[in-house]
């Protein structure tokens, strides 16, 4: 018999009851340093006290009231949001699908507002990965995820990550935008290379296209800078940001410049959920913490002692760990043939340590951006141990 919670998802054993920076409890009892935080999403760790007590006091007031009046938390969020980006203005939605979605659909409507409806394609790359939705299912191209859901949406042209030769073959009269991830994170942790994106911003004005960026995964400072992009030296036309933003809460958002934004108007895109009052004091209580002034020095600081820690597992376990990708909070560890990240996943849990699956055999490590150099390091010994104890298993075994 089917279960009441449809079985879509293969859950590991676990359900926690309480959470405490980078800690969490399990219902029985045993305890966790948390490095995946809901998938970079529990920006600020679990039961941060400012964050906990903004949503308390908006929950307390109004929790929803819909886009049909004014929201004032969403317009200082956006105010806020505007002040510390490249954009004019922001739209608020629920989550990364949706604001990559929001991102195309402006995308499209520029070019046909300026007289090119023809230009809808956008152009993506191998490995990405923008949300679930039909339309998104189809920018990411993943053959699996498209698996069993009827013919892909049309517009999206594919081509290797990083290759600007290919990128350049792909561009046709019909092209309207590249759309990217800056550290692709269910594909494997791979960061662009700077000087790719500083290309692709290039190419986008020579060829009057869009550049639009999917920072779902990479922005509100998990790179050590507020955006990801800002360490190529570049700003997008617009850009989609979720799961770090609202700290937990369901937040997403499509920033854009003005030449872009001011198509969208009433009548065009909408939601019902997205920018309210409980969401968007969340927002603001994430904004608060992050750009206070160290903040992001700090998350920088222990980003480079973690990927040194990592570095120096890497050398000490070559049989199974390839090498050290990733960029700021969101690192990966590729691993060696023979050694699934799933097994190595479900063995760290053993350990005390939670991370997450990703692409090309990598195990993906996107902790709080509240962590500690301690913390960090405690991360590095649970692997370590959790190497140890695969080894021993598999010498066993013989």
């Amino acid at each position: 018999m089917i279960p009441a919670l449809m079985p879509n998802y293969a859950r590991a054993n676990l359900a926690f009851e309480k959470g405490e920076g980078a800690r969490l409890w399990a219902s029985d009892g045993r305890r966790f340093l948390d490095f995946g935080a809901g998938i970079a999403t529990s920006s600020l760790g679990h039961a941060h006290p400012h964050l906990v007590q903004t949503i308390a006091e908006q929950a307390a007031k109004v929790i929803h009231t819909s886009n049909l009046y004014r929201v004032p938390q969403a317009e200082r969020l956006a105010e806020r949001h505007v002040a510390n980006s490249f954009a004019d203005s922001v739209f608020f939605c629920n989550s990364g699908a949706e604001a990559n979605e929001g991102m195309v659909k402006a995308v499209r409507k520029y070019h046909a507002e300026n007289g090119q409806p023809e230009r809808f394609r956008t152009i993506c790359f191998e490995g990405a990965f923008h949300g679930r939705t039909l339309a998104m299912i189809s920018a990411t191209g993943n053959a699996k995820y498209l698996a069993g859901f009827g013919p892909p949406v049309e517009g999206f042209d594919h081509v290797p990550f990083g290759n600007m030769n290919a990128v350049r073959d792909a561009i046709g009269k019909e092209t309207a935008a590249i759309m990217i991830e800056p550290v692709q994170g269910e594909g494997g942790v791979r960061p662009a290379d700077l000087r790719f994106l500083r290309e692709l911003r290039a190419v986008c004005d020579e060829f009057g296209l869009l550049l639009a960026l999917d920072e779902v995964q990479t922005g509100m400072g998990r790179s050590g800078k507020l955006w990801a992009h800002q360490w190529a030296g570049i700003e997008p036309d617009v850009m989609s940001s979720a799961k770090g933003i609202g700290g937990g809460f369901p937040l997403g958002a499509v920033f854009a410049t003005e030449k872009v934004a001011k198509h969208l108007k009433p009548g065009t895109h909408g939601t019902t959920y997205g920018g309210g009052p409980l969401a968007c004091a969340a927002g603001n209580a994430v904004l608060d913490v992050v750009l206070a002034p160290g903040f992001l020095d700090q998350v920088d600081r222990v980003a480079r002692h973690l990927w040194r820690g990592l570095l120096g597992l890497a050398a000490k376990h070559p049989q199974v760990i390839a090498g050290v990708q990733g960029a700021g909070l969101l690192l990966g560890l590729k691993l060696q043939d023979g050694v699934t990240n799933s097994a190595m996943q479900d063995a760290a849990v053993q350990q005390g340590l939670l991370t997450v699956a990703a692409g090309m055999n990598v195990l993906r490590l996107a902790p709080p951006l509240i962590i500690t150099e301690g913390e960090a390091d405690e991360a590095v010994d649970l692997l370590d141990r959790t190497i140890r104890g695969m080894q021993a298993v598999k010498v066993a075994a013989k």
